[in-house]
């Protein structure tokens, strides 16, 4: 599971499954690039009969969209009801590598890849739309399962991600751009006319954290213990108030959650986050808990109480844990791009469990307590998981993040709130625009930091987009979309080293992979080594990538200078330019290096 592979003449396919989607990567030999327009691709989804056509195509195939063509331009100034999508078999894909999010669900789908040709040697030549040749070129079919990924088989984890899709014009059409909550914003809000936008928005990671409440909601012999960052959802909330004095609360008083309204004594006074006007919502949250019968301690250690975690005990044993990037907020998990990780490992809610009870009887000690003196080793099934808790005297679990970036030989994925902190894993990081042997690629929320990964040689040997279509001065149509209001949106905190490789692994959690969190805040850190965990985490890097690059070209792009697929295959010239970082994204992809 995770990886399935396709082959036929000349051309070869690899098909990586995600959370509830599908990374396809196509390889094509050197000697068949010559006047290619482009891959359709067709599906075939599960549970319907292969029936051959004549031209030996299954009659009930379809072909993925593709948004551009040739005929007709994309720009900032495109109306949104003049946009269309054309079948790749019309428009085929200009890139080696596409994601698809099925709309069947779980299921065994088969991929058929084209190459597709123009009609004529050179193309439609310019200011031409050229026509395409039959697709009776090189072809390749895949068979994926798309099942729920669970690392180690039984006993492993769930991963499940955030859509992050609030800005675009999927929500756009779906949900007329209808917010997220009614004004002024409050912890307690009524969710209803909202749970359609939330369930979409929130997909499996909202899942998954509904499950887990419930699970203990509804057993009265279990308990749940909480560390919370960021925290106004009115659903967990609810759930929370509802268990009563089954629940213990860790929230964090930092600036950012005080109010010099709020009576709690143990609260420093501040009128909220910095450029915020909206004053924060958890002395609400912290007031309601208490009332409902929960037991609230607060604190931030020498920094901020980071971690984003639930423990379950059954009769006072660990029995599950629930952690990952998301706060328990609207923002978290309708806005921002995050992941949840569930463990039904008692091994690991162990660990967690004990990191939980240090910050709740001694938060000055935990520095100097062993749950935060090593990193904390559980193999489950094929997969080994190495779990870290903050503060530390040292900011030893980047060293970890460091030597597997430069171990690396085929690629590394990220996806970061931000670049601005220092350490070994984010000097790694930064350095990795001088690895011409790999495929680097990343997403960061500030286009500031781009400047970062721009080598002074003008030499494109790294690629990196911005979450930066969320500035003010946005054009139209997506001027119109909801922004989510204050705060980041790339959420992520996330690294993967050859997720395709002899030895995958991926770094995730609540950490920001910087010497100052490390120190001074309460987070927590895993690392992965498992191939579907790492391949998961890949596929969520690439979506939001291309995204986000999308939105990024698009938002450059003119009516004199739309974006339109080339009319020759001059487009493809890149991907075997050894020189090229499209070369490299290729071969790492298709998982043909070497070949």
């Amino acid at each position: 599971m995770g990886m399935y592979r396709g082959s036929g003449d000349g051309i070869s396919v690899a098909a990586y499954t995600g959370d509830r989607a599908v990374l396809l990567a196509f390889d094509l030999a050197a000697d068949r690039v010559d006047g290619l327009a482009g891959f359709a691709v067709a599906c075939t989804p599960p549970d319907t009969p292969r029936r051959a056509g004549p031209s030996g195509r299954a009659k009930d195939e379809y072909f993925l969209q593709n948004r551009l063509n040739f005929a007709k331009g994309v720009s900032a100034g495109t109306p949104f009801e003049s946009e269309q999508w054309t079948p790749s078999n019309k428009a085929p894909f200009q890139t080696f590598h596409w994601t698809h999010y099925p709309s069947t669900g779980p299921g065994k789908y088969t991929y058929t890849v084209y190459a597709a040709y123009f009609a004529e040697r050179g193309g439609g030549g310019s200011g031409a739309v050229p026509s395409l040749r039959p697709l009776s070129g090189p072809m390749a079919s895949v068979d994926v399962d798309l099942r729920p990924v669970q690392p180690g088989g039984p006993g492993g984890v769930e991963i499940g991600f955030t859509r992050s899709m609030v800005s675009s014009q999927a929500y756009t059409n779906r949900f007329k751009n209808k917010g997220l909550h009614p004004l002024p914003q409050t912890m307690d809000f009524d969710t209803a006319a909202y749970r359609d936008q939330y369930a979409w928005l929130g997909a499996h990671a909202r899942e998954a954290i509904v499950a887990f409440l419930e699970r203990c909601r509804a057993d009265p012999k279990t308990t749940l213990d909480v560390f919370a960052f960021d925290f106004d959802e009115p659903d967990i909330i609810r759930t929370l108030c509802a268990m009563g004095n089954r629940v213990r609360v860790f929230q964090d008083n930092s600036d950012s959650h005080c109010s010099k309204k709020s009576p709690e004594q143990d609260m420093r006074g501040s009128a909220g986050k910095k450029d915020d006007p909206t004053p924060p919502r958890e002395p609400d949250t912290v007031r309601a808990l208490r009332k409902a019968g929960a037991a609230v301690r607060t604190g931030h250690f020498t920094g901020l109480s980071h971690n984003k975690v639930m423990v379950r005990r059954k009769e006072g044993v660990p029995e599950a844990v629930l952690c990952g990037s998301a706060n328990f907020t609207v923002r978290g998990l309708y806005v921002q791009a995050n992941s949840v990780l569930v463990f039904e490992e008692p091994a690991v809610a162990a660990l967690y469990a004990a990191a939980f009870d240090q910050a709740w009887d001694g938060p000055k000690e935990f520095k100097a307590s062993q749950i935060a003196a090593g990193w904390n080793h559980v193999e489950i099934g094929t997969a080994r998981y190495a779990f870290s808790f903050a503060p530390h005297e040292t900011a030893f679990p980047l060293d970890r993040i460091q030597e597997a970036i430069a171990g690396a030989k085929q690629s590394v994925l990220f996806a970061m709130m931000q670049m601005t902190g220092s350490g070994t894993a984010m000097d790694a990081v930064k350095a990795l625009p001088d690895r011409e042997d790999l495929y680097s690629m990343g997403i960061i929320q500030q286009k500031s930091q781009m400047k970062l990964f721009k080598p002074d040689t003008g030499v494109e040997n790294f690629t990196i987009a911005s979450h930066a279509y969320l500035a003010k001065d946005v054009p139209a149509p997506f001027s119109a979309e909801v922004s989510g209001g204050f705060g980041q949106v790339i959420h992520h905190k996330m690294v993967i080293c050859d997720f395709n490789g002899n030895d995958p692994v991926v770094f995730c959690g609540s950490s920001n992979l910087a010497r100052g969190g490390e120190t001074s805040n309460s987070d927590n850190l895993l690392a992965i080594h498992d191939r579907d965990a790492a391949t998961t985490y890949a596929v969520e890097a690439i979506r939001l990538y291309d995204h986000f690059r999308f939105r990024s070209l698009r938002e450059a792009s003119t009516a004199a200078k739309p974006l339109v697929l080339q009319a020759s295959s001059a487009w493809a010239e890149p991907y075997y330019n050894p020189g090229s970082i499209r070369y490299r994204e290729r071969v790492a992809l298709a998982g043909t290096a070497g070949e």
